[in-house]
């Protein structure tokens, strides 16, 4: 990525890694439609109110993740072998003791936070169904991410999207295999999703140890270096905590939701897997813009990463804006993938036309922040989404419920009202920090 035309090299980039994204959120999606359509609106409410909690550990390690990618694109970029092989065998260590960690607190704190969170008794139990036996599952998710994760690193998007194909359409035959074959239930969905990620994670592992690439992982070379992880955590964990702390602000925002009913928490649901896939493309150009921008910097092209910058910016844009279109106009016909009951669909409409052209501003956010830690600048995002996206949505939230107008359009309308604050922002800080001072760089490796 530090040669060539770089709207090319960008969207060859994000293409493959936004079809990945969308066969990887499949898994839920899926699930949700199943279940929405075969067992009925209080399974659907209960899969839709465990995507928070899981939300919260994922995020937690996908900012693992980011600290890791970038450093291998550094030592990629800038040809440092010895260290990018102490980068990959430290990452995947770490990867292995997270996986016991999170299926643990996983796997006891699934009780305690759907009763936080609000959840109804009618959908409570198939909610603790689900979580219980998804999180036996967890590594599968973990191991896959974050083997992807160092793939994309050194610019490969091609071959973990071969392996998501595979292993969501396994989900799909698995889960009308057990659900509408087999009735089992939610449980059904909770089986389909584990043994798919798990195969996944086999894949992905498999291709790591057999490559004959510079980035070849050996389990006989496993380590822990002290030094690679500081710098890791160094940009990963105020990643991980601004999400983690995000997804644990969306928690109170499901139980505003949850005090309007099972009907209103399908809506909320059907309507997030939705706007789930909207924020695909700007996921995928966020992720671009971190290891371009990591890349360059490594070989030493800043002016590059900063014109990389400014091109991936606009490009996810205009992305977001023509699915926002689309999702408006079908916003009822999308609905009905996930219930045919008519208040399930009355509320998942409200909830999209309310929201989603303002995923624009959502858009420049994660863009903007993916190449801010492209450059090493993970701390300034962090502040600046926990400020915006926790804070203010929170106060936002209070006020309207206690002394506005508490309905469900207005609770919905909390999200907008955080990322266009974190827009604005955002904005004015990479002109303040980084626009003016194109040649500066926060990470040192060595």
């Amino acid at each position: 990525m530090t040669e060539g035309s770089i709207i090319k090299q960008i969207i060859m980039f994000s293409l493959p890694l936004m079809l990945g994204n969308i066969f990887q959120m499949l898994y839920n999606t899926v699930d949700s439609i199943v279940v929405g359509n075969f067992v009925g609106k209080e399974a659907l409410a209960a899969v839709g109110s465990t995507t928070m909690i899981v939300n919260m550990l994922v995020f937690f390690f996908n900012g693992f993740s980011i600290g890791a990618g970038v450093l291998i694109s550094r030592y990629f970029g800038g040809k440092d072998l010895n260290n990018l092989h102490k980068a990959i065998e430290t990452t995947i260590s770490m990867t292995f003791i997270f996986c016991v960690l999170f299926t643990l607190i996983g796997s006891l704190g699934v009780k305690p936070m759907l009763r936080f969170m609000a959840t109804p008794d009618d959908v409570f139990t198939d909610a603790t169904t689900y979580l219980r036996i998804y999180f036996l599952g967890f590594s599968g998710l973990l191991i896959y991410n974050m083997g992807s994760g160092i793939l994309r690193a050194v610019g490969d998007t091609r071959r973990p999207l071969m392996f998501l194909v595979l292993t969501s359409i396994v989900n799909i035959i698995l889960d009308i295999t057990f659900v509408v074959g087999f009735h089992f239930g939610i449980e059904g969905v909770a089986y389909a999703t584990i043994i798919s990620q798990f195969i996944s994670a086999i894949l992905i592992m498999y291709l790591l140890v057999k490559t004959k690439d510079i980035y070849r992982f050996s389990f006989a070379d496993m380590t822990l270096d002290a030094n690679i992880i500081k710098l890791i955590f160094a940009i990963g964990l105020p990643a991980g905590i601004q999400s983690v702390i995000t997804a644990f602000s969306n928690v109170f925002v499901q139980s505003y939701i949850n005090h309007f009913g099972s009907s209103c928490m399908a809506g909320w649901s059907s309507y997030n897997k939705l706007d789930t896939f909207i924020m695909l493309p700007m996921s995928s150009m966020a992720m671009a813009a971190t290891t371009f921008v990591s890349q360059n910097i490594g070989a030493g092209k800043i002016k590059r990463a900063n014109e990389g910058t400014r091109i991936t910016v606009m490009t996810s844009t205009l992305i977001t804006f023509i699915i926002a279109v689309f999702l408006y106009v079908f916003a009822a016909p999308s609905i009905r993938m996930f219930s045919s009951d008519e208040s399930v669909i009355e509320f998942g409409v409200l909830f999209i036309r309310t929201n989603v052209f303002f995923l624009i501003a959502n858009c420049v956010n994660h863009t903007l922040a993916g190449a801010l830690r492209g450059r090493g600048d993970s701390k300034g995002p962090m502040i600046i989404m926990i400020s915006t996206f926790v804070v203010i949505r929170q106060i936002y939230l209070f006020v309207l419920t206690h002394y506005v107008s508490n309905t469900p359009k207005w609770v919905g309308f909390g999200y907008p009202v955080g990322w266009m604050c974190c827009c604005a922002i955002e904005v004015l800080y990479y002109r303040i920090k980084w626009a003016k001072n194109a040649n500066k760089v926060d990470l040192k490796v060595s």
